[in-house]
């Protein structure tokens, strides 16, 4: 079994093409596809179905990835065994998160007692962070939504209300809260359906009978707070992510507890890796350090 060969497979799979897998192997992408293509042939199998610059796995490609996926998660585990008389003075950690708001206060943290480490960042929603998790594309994801998962490892983070905003000329905009009925005669923006955000804030509205006026749905953040300040409709957002911008005021809602809970969560089988752990107690310092603040 050539060691390379199946390294280049997992990266291939891992990346969905071969130009992007060459990037992190730090390869050329003809000494990816001859890799590749040696290993089916050495086999006699097909690992990949080529779609022009796109690739997907066949049925026997996804049972050997899930192979290699566990197979280079021991690796870093061997490797973290033989390397711990060492300081963390080098290595890469792989990041996920649903949203920055949350995640880069304990990158900065992280990068000040770590500054030799290298970091990178993945964002998608929710359910996209937790499969690249599962997936080993990611050490370790801030989230929203934990399932109950014996696989995973979670540390909670911090909680936040949920609070609806509105641009400055709306009539409530000199209101600082509203009651959840008035929400029935309004226009909503919100998320797509895996948002934790709307999931949260539409079984609130189902527990209490109502039902908006209409739903526009927008699947960036970005583009959510734009069509609001716009006047296409009012929006809900963590309170802990509502930036500050002059063209919109936040409301909180007075008769339901909204409330959203972030956990930074790790596959059980690596938490223990000293990156790991690492990143775990500078997220614990930086949830005491925020409780401290907020007393």
């Amino acid at each position: 079994m050539n060691w390379a060969q199946l390294r280049a497979f997992h990266a291939v799979a891992r990346e969905g093409s071969f130009t992007t897998a060459a990037r992190a192997l730090q390869l050329t992408q003809p000494t990816v596809s001859s890799q590749v293509s040696a290993l089916e042939e050495g086999y006699g199998v097909r690992l990949f179905d080529r779609r022009g610059r796109r690739v997907v796995l066949t049925a026997l490609g996804s049972s050997l990835h899930a192979a290699t996926q566990r197979l280079f998660a021991l690796e870093d585990e061997v490797e973290d065994i033989l390397s711990g008389a060492r300081e963390l003075q080098s290595g890469h950690l792989k990041v996920g998160a649903d949203g920055p708001h949350h995640i880069i206060p304990i990158l900065a943290a992280f990068n000040r007692q770590y500054p030799g480490l290298d970091v990178s960042l993945a964002m998608g929603n929710a359910d996209k962070v937790l499969q690249d998790l599962r997936n080993y594309r990611v050490d370790v994801a801030i989230l929203a939504k934990v399932e109950d998962d014996l696989r995973l490892h979670a540390v909670p983070y911090r909680r936040s209300r949920l609070v609806l905003f509105v641009p400055r000329n709306h009539p409530w905009a000199k209101r600082s809260a509203i009651r959840l009925q008035e929400v029935t005669a309004q226009r909503m923006i919100l998320r797509e359906a895996a948002s934790v955000t709307r999931q949260i804030f539409q079984s609130a509205l189902a527990e209490a009978g109502i039902k908006p006026q209409a739903v526009m749905q927008i699947e960036s953040r970005e583009a959510v707070r734009e069509a609001v300040a716009a006047g296409l409709g009012i929006g809900v957002v963590s309170e802990a992510e509502f930036d500050h911008d002059k063209r919109l005021v936040a409301l909180r809602v007075r008769d339901a507890k909204l409330e959203i809970s972030e956990h930074v969560v790790c596959l059980q089988e690596r938490r223990r890796l000293r990156i790991v752990r690492a990143f775990l107690d500078v997220v614990r310092q930086v949830a005491q350090d925020k409780e401290a603040l907020a007393v």
